[in-house]
């Protein structure tokens, strides 16, 4: 920032738990704005704690993205894009597609597909220039990574690609394996809540509207994907999906100038782009009489 130009003390850094330096921004009578990233129950945590002060937020909270996949898509380009678009960065991330609704008639045939790259990932030692995967984040994410492994598996998904931690024999780090639960439906824990780590849930539909219903089924709307050859479909879809972003035989594009954020728990207010700087400012109306 000081290479950049920036003057000293427009941009600090304060480092520590979002307990202390977190509740001590939201309460603060002196600071005016407060945008988080992080979990929902982080973003009920400073809404409460900001509410006597009546501060300016911007939340851009959890997911449980829906990666819709028609029959009519192009199923390699499909499978590939949800394959990234769920493992990437161990689905230790806000916008992970792990939720992947595949339409009845080609959903063994995509599943095959997505099951085939996950059981090829090489999880390892993320220095390691031959590791797909590297580990979770820490001890509490990884041990609740593994229980909804298990949530799954007692909830009756069909468990078709790992399902239980891998040791990499260096005795460092929490080290799991890719992991795909068929025939998943939106009731099971899995389909609702964000796990938050390498677990992706592949529900079946049988129709355009049914697609629709179980992608807005859930209490989060981050983001959302739609594979298709038919345009008037994906539009037809982006307007009826419940989420802030909607990317189209794609996943994970971002640009400045492109607001991103979510619509219900996901959160409220925007990223990037124009939207996003009007957060940060105050309107103000002056009235002059010069009779």
């Amino acid at each position: 920032m000081q290479e950049a130009g920036v003057p000293d003390g427009v941009f600090n850094v304060v480092p520590g738990p979002g307990s202390t330096v977190g509740h001590t921004l939201s309460t603060h009578p002196d600071v005016h704005k407060v945008a988080i990233t992080g979990s929902t129950a982080s973003g009920i945590r400073v809404i409460k704690d900001s509410a006597d002060t009546l501060k300016h937020l911007t939340m851009e909270l959890g997911g449980k993205s829906a990666n819709i996949i028609f029959a009519d898509a192009d199923l390699d380009a499909a499978a590939e894009t949800a394959y990234y678009g769920m493992f990437y960065n161990k689905g230790e991330i806000c916008y992970a597609g792990s939720r992947m609704l595949i339409e009845r008639s080609v959903y063994d045939e995509v599943l095959e597909r997505v099951v085939k790259w996950a059981k090829q990932t090489k999880v390892g030692d993320p220095l390691d220039p031959r590791s797909q995967m590297g580990p979770i984040a820490n001890k509490s994410e990884y041990e609740n990574v593994l229980r909804y492994m298990e949530v799954g598996k007692q909830d009756g998904a069909r468990l078709v690609s790992g399902g239980k931690a891998v040791d990499i024999g260096t005795g460092r780090g929490y080290f799991v394996e890719p992991t795909v639960f068929a025939d998943v439906n939106s009731d099971m824990t899995i389909a609702r809540e964000e796990t938050f780590g390498p677990i992706l849930s592949v529900i079946p539909f049988d129709n355009f509207e049914d697609a629709i219903r179980i992608a807005n089924s859930n209490q989060y709307g981050l983001v959302a994907g739609v594979h298709t050859r038919d345009i008037k479909k994906a539009h037809r879809a982006a307007a009826s999906l419940k989420a802030g972003t909607v990317w189209v035989n794609t996943w994970g594009r971002f640009d400045p100038s492109s607001p991103f954020g979510g619509y219900k728990m996901s959160g409220y207010g925007r990223e990037n782009g124009q939207e996003a700087l009007e957060f940060y400012l105050q309107t103000k109306t002056v009235w002059v009489d010069l009779s």
